[in-house]
């Protein structure tokens, strides 16, 4: 049996350079009236990551909106294939090995939403108090950790640590993972950027998310990762799903 729904979404988004890097080659988007959100982290070390990182949300602001959800996530996949052949004729005009980004996004639509990725950038979904971390990072640490040669614990002060195995302009080929997942009442996401991820543990994101107020769960995060020392650029998007149609509205305080 399906019950009516019809989600209201609220989010807020975040960006800084931190307290060490002197650009920010993170780029963002947050249009919950179209339900899109992205957040992409150019390739550290690399050449011009802000233009890669700029280059792939552009290219996402234009996902077309009307159709459903398999056919936007596939008209976000085809766009981000011609951002990866882009990069890659840039990175060769230029002569340098790659110009490349992450990108992490997540697509709503009625009562569903998916999402899809490359790198190391994640997205979080806080679903009645549990945090559960919806992407695998696309990391040679995470291969570690899969392969059981890593602990948690060791893979967070790794040397390679930020060494990502895919990413948008990295190789000829692009792989992007994809999932899709039914909403629920009160679902809270997080879409963020390893210079978050890296500073603020799962505990204190799931105790910030909580409250289900985008704008200061967006702001809190950031500064918890820049009092840690912001040793990378801080990307932070919090979007939070209300169905208005929830038979138990009349029954549960909206603060709780």
């Amino acid at each position: 049996m399906t019950f009516p729904s019809e989600f209201r979404w609220t989010s807020a988004a975040r960006s800084d350079t931190g307290c060490v890097r002197q650009i920010n080659e993170d780029a963002l988007l947050d249009a919950p009236t179209r339900g899109v959100w992205a957040v992409a982290d150019g390739m550290g070390g690399h050449a011009v990551g802000d233009l890669a990182s700029r280059m792939v949300i552009e290219s996402l602001t234009k996902v077309k909106g009307a159709s459903g959800l398999t056919n936007v996530l596939a008209d976000a996949r085809a766009r981000l294939l011609r951002v990866n052949e882009q990069l890659r004729a840039e990175a060769a005009r230029r002569q340098v090995s790659r110009i490349g980004s992450t990108v992490v996004l997540l697509i709503t639509r009625d009562r569903a939403c998916g999402y899809l990725w490359a790198g190391d950038s994640r997205i979080y979904l806080l679903r009645r108090g549990n945090l559960v971390q919806l992407t695998r990072d696309h990391s040679h640490v995470e291969e570690l950790k899969a392969r059981g040669q890593l602990t948690a614990e060791e893979a967070l002060h790794h040397p390679a640590q930020h060494l990502i195995t895919r990413a948008v302009g990295a190789l000829d080929v692009l792989e992007l993972d994809e999932n899709t997942l039914e909403l629920r009442d009160g679902d809270t996401f997080l879409l963020c950027s390893d210079g978050l991820s890296n500073e603020v543990s799962e505990a204190e994101m799931a105790n910030e998310l909580a409250s289900g107020d985008c704008d200061t769960a967006a702001q809190r995060l950031l500064e918890i990762a820049l009092s840690r020392g912001g040793r990378d650029n801080i990307s932070v998007v919090v979007a939070h799903a209300e169905d208005l149609m929830a038979s138990d509205k009349t029954q549960v305080n909206p603060g709780v």
